[in-house]
């Protein structure tokens, strides 16, 4: 057929369709290369918090002296009785979404895949809402205030994906969220648990993004590993595991590889802050080979806080960007694209 030219959004589909992409994915946006764009959505021109860092839901952060993300220190719903006065997002407000139009014209000038973004789509801002041991006790000692907490939230995040939908229709490729659902040893609840109470209600979500044309991206930290079944059986399309080795990278990929696609890297707990290059390449061999195949399934992706997760010398980052490089080469028979030029389009044989 000669030469083709594939962009970004055609590589990133490839890659999770299992249609044998020409590289591997990648959403490096540190180091200038980005094979995904993300949409600016932000909160309504009107909307005021109630208090200094409260957010839209009612839930008031804090940070600590260590940089990071900050966590929640005071939940509006402590008090479940308080449901229905409980503030939620309002999605329909126009002002939401006027920075989304320039955003598409640029991703879809430079040909990359277009996402959308959910922060805590219905665990996380459970808790977040209600308290963490709150959440977990009440699911067993008062299921039916669970079951109205989670159902306002899939409601509130099904606007969310239909407005966008309407708004601009075909032109969101993917919709990546965050739900964390693991500690170091296991998953929060039982395999049981999750599927009963929690598995419908993601299938709502996953299936009003199908019904979009939109792949899903599911985060979740820790050792999820029964919980993926249950992911795949929801809908998710890939699923972002920055933690591999407390998953164990040859466990999950013996049990997972070819039926949901990963996005990860070098495990930012036991072996991006050693920068140790020797770990960083075991690694890295380990996802090429455990997780990705030549029909793709893998995509390449950073952890955006470095001073969050003690990676104090940047050369570590690119030390393991060309690890993943020669990976992709060996793989499928092109590197990344090299740091700093802002390539978006690979030219391959086919």
């Amino acid at each position: 057929m000669g030469n083709v030219r594939l962009t970004s959004r055609e590589i990133v589909r490839k890659t999770l369709r299992r249609q044998g992409p020409p590289r591997l994915a990648v959403s490096m946006p540190g180091l200038g290369v980005d094979d995904r764009a993300v949409m600016p959505f932000q909160p309504p021109a009107r909307f005021v918090p109630a208090r200094p860092g409260a957010d839209e839901w009612g839930c008031i952060w804090d940070k600590t002296d260590v940089p990071n993300m900050g966590q929640v220190i005071e939940h509006p719903l402590a008090d479940i009785r308080l449901l229905d006065s409980c503030a939620t997002p309002d999605y329909r407000d126009p002002t939401r979404y006027v920075a989304v139009d320039a955003a598409l014209q640029q991703a879809e000038a430079a040909g990359q895949y277009r996402v959308a973004f959910v922060f805590m789509v219905l665990f996380e801002r459970m808790h977040s809402l209600h308290g963490f041991e709150n959440t977990l006790m009440d699911l067993y000692a008062d299921r039916p205030a669970m079951e109205a907490l989670a159902d306002r939230i899939v409601e509130t995040h099904l606007t969310f994906v239909r407005e966008v939908a309407r708004r601009f229709p075909g032109r969101i490729d993917g919709w990546c969220m965050t739900d964390d659902w693991g500690t170091q040893q296991n998953a929060f609840i039982s395999y049981d648990l999750w599927m009963d109470f929690f598995y419908p209600r993601y299938k709502r979500i996953f299936d009003a993004m199908h019904a979009a044309g939109c792949d899903v991206w599911l985060h979740s930290c820790g050792k999820i590993n029964d919980l993926i079944e249950g992911y795949i059986q929801a809908g998710v399309d890939i699923v972002n595991l920055q933690q591999p080795r407390a998953l164990g990278i040859e466990a999950i990929g013996k049990r997972y590889r070819g039926r949901i696609a990963f996005e990860s890297l070098a495990d930012i707990q036991t072996t991006l802050p050693t920068g140790d290059k020797a770990k960083i390449d075991a690694d890295v061999a380990a996802l090429m080979t455990h997780w990705a195949d030549t029909a793709g399934g893998f995509v390449f992706s950073d952890y955006g806080d470095d001073k969050a997760i003690g990676v104090t010398d940047p050369s570590v980052k690119r030390y393991m960007y060309d690890a993943f490089s020669r990976w992709s080469a060996k793989i499928y028979g092109n590197p990344l694209p090299e740091v700093g030029r802002g390539e978006r389009l690979e030219r391959v044989e086919r």
